[in-house]
C-alpha cells in the first residue's frame, strides 16, 4: 500500500525525525501532539486542561489537513505525566469527542517531550 505523508503548518512542526501524520490506505496515523502553539512553534505550559485543549486543537488541525475530522478517529492514546490529571484531561477530551467515542488507552509516563504534561496520538479511518 502507498504511504502518503501529511504535513500542515496548522499543527506543530515535528520536534524530531518523524512526520506529523502518515496515511496508509484508509488509515491515518497521527503522531503524538503536545502543547506547542503552531503559530509560534513554542511550547505553552499552563495547567493540564489548557495543555489538553491545545493538544486536541493541534490534532484537529492535523486531521483536517488529511480531509478528516475528530469523528474519523477510531483510536487514541493519551500519555500523562501524572495520572492524577486524568479527570481534568478527560473533561477536556469529552468536550472534543462527544459521540461515537474512539477506543482509547491512557498511560502514565515518567516524562514527555519539552516538559509537557500530556500528549495524545490518534488513528483515524478515512472511509
Amino acid at each position: 500500500m502507498e504511504r502518503k505523508i501529511i504535513q500542515t503548518d496548522k499543527a506543530p512542526k515535528p520536534v524530531g525525525p518523524y512526520n506529523q501524520a502518515v496515511r496508509v490506505g484508509n488509515l491515518l496515523f497521527c503522531s503524538g501532539q503536545i502543547s506547542i502553539n503552531p503559530k509560534t512553534n513554542q511550547v505553552e505550559i499552563g495547567d493540564v486542561k489548557s495543555q489538553a485543549k491545545l493538544v486536541l486543537e493541534n490534532l484537529k488541525a492535523l486531521l483536517g489537513a488529511a480531509g478528516a475530522s475528530l469523528s474519523s478517529v477510531v483510536k487514541t492514546t493519551i500519555f500523562l505525566k501524572n495520572m492524577d490529571d486524568f479527570a481534568d484531561v478527560n473533561e477536556v477530551y469529552a468536550s472534543y469527542f462527544t459521540t461515537d467515542f474512539p477506543a482509547r488507552s491512557t498511560i502514565e509516563v515518567s516524562a514527555l517531550p519539552k516538559g509537557v504534561d500530556v500528549e495524545i496520538e490518534a488513528i483515524a479511518s478515512l472511509n
